[in-house]
């Protein structure tokens, strides 16, 4: 059985009913935006974020979950939704996660509407039902989300990026999801709890190995793979890129830095910059820290009662940093 698997087996009767309530909760009248609307359902992907909103909670709660936990887990799938369909737009992307993408088969001013039309389905699901915790929930991570985003643009321009500051910003754009997601699983359950905090810290701790973990696929799947270098074609700052930077030369930093700002297209150069990073340690670097947040996110399960769900957080945590893609 894939690890993907045996990570949903606990909810999967969860699974099945969130995603026919999902589907209702994006239905229209407009005949066009079903069409849309039921493309994007189809072409899902792993679903992490729901998994974690029902295992948190069933894992709070003896194993039940409420009607909350469904909003809340549809909440973020909108919401997430409709942040991916104009993060398409903005890179000019054809393609998602290998289906075309919304703005590559209905054009941009459609798939602005539609990214408009989930926020708004998101917000409602909440606000009808009174969830006004849930709501405050996902709304500080969008915002949090934006906040991350901009503050990389703004710091790729200059590659200033320090290691705080790479942290902040992996924070904002990947982990603070994850966290909203844990956060949401806890509230559905258990509100005005200290739970909601900790289940909150918990999911930024997975979030930050996560993001951790994918900019060491850059660098090859092992010390042999094929490395992609794509991030550094993309200019962007990795944590083994940013423990390479401050572990040079005067020398050495500014061949780097030119690297990456003038010949980021030469095929030769990224592969000698890849090279470099390695020799530097910023793998084994990047790697000890990724390890470091899952300790640290495995050690705020502890207190909880050994459950099956609880067995399938602790997989998670671990999948996050073993997965091959």
């Amino acid at each position: 059985m894939k690890i993907t698997e045996q990570i949903k087996q606990p909810i999967a009767y969860e699974m099945e009913l969130f995603e026919q309530k999902f589907r209702l909760a994006m239905s229209s009248k407009v005949a066009l935006l079903n069409r849309i609307t039921h493309y994007i359902v189809n072409r899902k992907g792993k679903q992490m974020r729901p998994m974690f909103v029902f295992l948190v909670a069933k894992m709070m709660n003896n194993g039940e979950v409420s009607e909350r936990t469904y909003r809340g887990a549809s909440v973020v799938e909108l919401i997430h939704t409709a942040t991916l369909v104009h993060d398409d737009i903005v890179d000019d992307s054809n393609r998602r996660r290998g289906f075309f993408s919304i703005n590559a088969l209905w054009k941009n001013k459609i798939a602005v509407l539609i990214g408009d039309y989930l926020l708004s389905k998101g917000l409602l699901l909440s606000i009808d039902n009174n969830d006004f915790d849930l709501l405050k929930i996902i709304s500080v991570a969008v915002r949090e989300m934006s906040e991350g985003e901009l503050l990389q643009i703004e710091k790729a321009r200059q590659l200033d990026i320090t290691e705080d500051v790479y942290y902040e910003i992996i924070r904002q754009k990947t982990a603070t999801l994850i966290a909203a997601c844990c956060s949401l699983g806890a509230a559905s359950v258990r509100p005005n709890s200290a739970d909601i905090e900790k289940m909150r810290k918990f999911g930024e701790l997975i979030g930050m190995a996560f993001q951790i973990k994918d900019d060491l696929f850059d660098y090859g799947e092992t010390k042999i793979g094929k490395p992609t270098g794509i991030d550094i074609k993309e200019q962007k700052m990795t944590l083994p890129l940013i423990y390479a930077l401050n572990n040079s030369t005067k020398k050495e930093k500014s061949w780097l830095i030119n690297s990456i700002k003038k010949h980021n297209k030469d095929k030769k150069r990224v592969k000698e910059v890849i090279t470099f990073v390695i020799d530097k340690g910023g793998l084994e670097f990047a790697e000890t820290k990724m390890k470091t947040f899952q300790k640290e996110a495995l050690t705020l399960l502890v207190d909880y009662p050994e459950s099956e769900f609880k067995a399938s957080l602790i997989l998670m945590v671990n999948y996050v940093i073993k997965r091959k893609k």
